[in-house]
């Protein structure tokens, strides 16, 4: 049996993202920027090398489940970069809808809301 740490540890590049906290009133001044919460997965979008992974906060991968995703990151014009961001299924108003996106199976209506780029390697 292997613990959810010590996987983790082994996910080679594996960032773990910075979770949202509650707060009873939003920081404010203009160091601050304040982002839409998304119902969705959360994604750590890696290319590389070796093509592109999409690992969940959890360490787990859902490069298959989200195909049109990674060939996206796949596609863009670097060598190497990590996105943190949310893969989403919206509806037709372009509302994120978390009961679309939890069945299992390929999902291609998938986006994903970047959040930040962690990391880019020039093409």
């Amino acid at each position: 049996m292997v613990l959810l740490r010590e996987r983790k540890s082994r996910l080679v590049g594996f960032i773990e993202p910075c979770l949202p906290s509650p707060a009873k009133v939003p920081p404010s001044g203009p160091d601050w920027i304040h982002e839409i919460k998304h119902d969705g997965f959360r994604i750590m979008a890696r290319r590389n090398a070796s093509g592109a992974r999409l690992i969940t906060r959890k360490g787990n991968d859902l490069t298959r489940r989200f195909p049109f995703i990674a060939m996206a990151v796949a596609a863009l014009p670097v060598q190497s970069c990590l996105i943190d961001g949310e893969a989403i299924v919206s509806d037709d108003d372009g509302l994120a809808i978390f009961d679309r996106i939890r069945g299992h199976g390929t999902l291609a209506s998938a986006t994903l809301c970047a959040f930040d780029l962690l990391e880019v390697g020039a093409a």
